[in-house]
């Protein structure tokens, strides 16, 4: 499980972990500081374009994004959604991958791990 407290760790986060966080906590954020987000991370538009489009400076949308991301991530850290929703989705393409070769034993241990999971 990621964990990105100080403003610098944040930037560890891949965009990819932090548009899943989005789906999994973007609700619980402003709909300022969410839109803000996905502009950056799911639309990767630059600073100045979201600066631009929304009429603020620059300086407002890094704030936001620096803030909006050290709460995703806490959310993540403190709930593990994302992360679970990962080793579900890991367990899953492993069955399938298992049936595919014939391998039924390996398949119904990957599929016995996740029943325990859910």
């Amino acid at each position: 499980m990621m964990t990105f407290m100080n403003d610098g760790e944040h930037q560890q986060a891949t965009n990819t972990d932090i548009c899943l966080w989005l789906d999994f906590y973007g609700r619980l954020l402003t709909e300022h500081t969410r839109e803000i987000l996905e502009l950056r991370y799911c639309e990767d538009l630059s600073l100045s374009e979201i600066a631009e489009n929304l009429h603020i400076s620059r300086q407002a949308v890094n704030d936001r994004i620096r803030r909006g991301v050290q709460n995703l991530a806490g959310y993540e850290t403190k709930l593990g959604l994302a992360s679970r929703y990962r080793i579900e989705k890991e367990s899953v393409s492993q069955a399938l991958q298992a049936i595919e070769t014939g391998q039924a034993g390996q398949a119904r241990e990957k599929l016995l791990q996740l029943s325990r999971l859910l």
